[in-house]
């Protein structure tokens, strides 16, 4: 696999992702020539622990706050206040914006729409720590994709690494008994396959291309908001509706997601990521599914039992040995 697409995945954390998945910085960001100010590593590394923490918490937030009637209406509003908020610190940027950013972010933002639709309804027909271990698939997706378009052979070590990751997966799903997979650890699956497109499409769009990667980010929010908007207003769930709904937990919630979920861990990236190293930065924000398991069975009663416990630990082995023998 080449620099960029390990550079997407780092960025990524997993997926990923997420909501992440990726959602922050599945862009590239644009070289610069100017020196960082110098941050103590201990700073730089509990930033990015900050967004792996808050990333985690993203599935129990929105599963909380969602109901299957009212996904498109709360996407709306979630993005309309991520876009707000990251519009007006990058406003002389984006006055800059040109037509090909326009073209490319709408496409990557019509994907992104779709992912976020399938987390979300996921995330409400399953638990939040297993929403947050099956996304980290996208890990392994990606370059199985990358490699399958470019017609490169990936090492035999990888595939093993991703059978073991399946095999976790599977047992994920019978943590409450045999039976058939839950209706939303399917849509979970589908949305890390879904991601790990986005992600391929991006890096062979944007390849050569002097794009700027904040500029990128906005549009694409903003086509999500707009979508959602869309769909949520033939649904007959609009957000006004949907806010109209909202209590204080559900307006708290959802602001969290998309100030610190979203604008937070924008910012943080692209200014971690110029002061340590991509392989630090893939290690920590790795931890988003520890995180997300963690929270799910700490506060929200999430089943643990031997199968979770198993299916969690072979999900993180096999992305973590997936990731090793990338390089």
């Amino acid at each position: 696999m080449g620099h960029r697409i390990r550079q997407h995945l780092v960025l990524m954390s997993c997926t990923v992702q997420a909501d992440h998945v990726t959602e922050l910085a599945d862009t590239p960001v644009r070289p610069t020539t100017r020196t960082p100010r110098t941050a103590p590593a201990w700073g730089v590394d509990a930033a990015l622990l900050g967004v792996a923490v808050v990333w985690g918490s993203s599935y129990l937030a929105a599963k909380t706050v969602a109901t299957p009637a009212t996904v498109p209406g709360f996407l709306s509003l979630r993005f309309a206040v991520a876009v707000a908020c990251l519009a007006l610190p990058l406003l002389p940027r984006l006055r800059r914006t040109t037509a090909l950013e326009l073209r490319l972010g709408a496409t990557y933002g019509a994907v992104l729409s779709a992912i976020f639709a399938l987390e979300t309804y996921g995330v409400i027909g399953t638990t939040a720590s297993n929403a947050g271990l099956i996304i980290s698939l996208t890990m392994l997706m990606t370059p199985w994709l990358e490699g399958r378009l470019r017609g490169r052979r990936l090492p035999a070590g990888f595939y093993r690494a991703a059978v073991v990751a399946l095999v976790g997966v599977a047992l994920l799903t019978q943590a409450g008994g045999f039976a058939p997979p839950s209706w939303g650890d399917g849509l979970i699956l589908v949305a890390a396959a879904v991601r790990a497109v986005h992600v391929t499409v991006i890096d062979r769009t944007t390849a050569g291309r002097d794009l700027d990667s904040a500029r990128l980010t906005v549009v694409q929010f903003a086509v999500v908001a707009a979508v959602m908007t869309l769909v949520s207003g033939l649904s007959g769930t609009g957000p006004v509706a949907v806010a109209r709904t909202f209590d204080g937990t559900d307006w708290l919630l959802t602001l969290y997601l998309a100030l610190a979920c979203t604008v937070f861990a924008f910012f943080v990236q692209v200014w971690a990521v110029r002061r340590t190293s991509p392989s630090r930065v893939s290690l920590l924000l790795g931890t988003e599914p520890l995180w997300a398991a963690g929270l799910g069975i700490s506060l929200a009663g999430d089943p643990l039992t031997a199968a979770t416990l198993l299916g969690g630990a072979l999900v993180l082995l096999g992305t973590s040995l997936g990731r090793r023998q990338l390089g």
